[in-house]
């Protein structure tokens, strides 16, 4: 069953914050069944959500204990006027 964790956050910064998800896409491993999709709140400006898709549950916690993650999520948080905020979302359905 794939996983899907959900990242929302506020931010005045979101050009800094795509570059630092292009940058940590960069460094990481290239990981099979990893999906990322940045979007912006069409109804409430400077707030967005990022979300990845995993394989598992357990590929997300493994990605989760790198340090790498560790020092992104400082990075972009430091970038956030609000959050972020995590939804870990176990995927029940899903269509093509």
């Amino acid at each position: 069953m794939s996983f899907i964790q959900i990242m929302e956050y506020e931010t005045d910064r979101p050009d800094e914050i795509r570059r630092l998800g292009e940058a940590q896409r960069d460094r990481m491993p290239k990981a099979d069944g990893v999906r990322v999709a940045m979007a912006s709140d069409r109804d409430h400006p400077n707030r967005y959500v990022t979300i990845v898709e995993f394989p598992s549950y357990e590929a997300a916690m493994e990605n989760s204990r790198r340090p790498e993650t560790g020092e992104f999520a400082k990075q972009m948080a430091a970038l956030c006027t609000k959050g972020p905020e995590f939804h870990n979302l176990d995927v029940q359905l899903t269509t093509p």
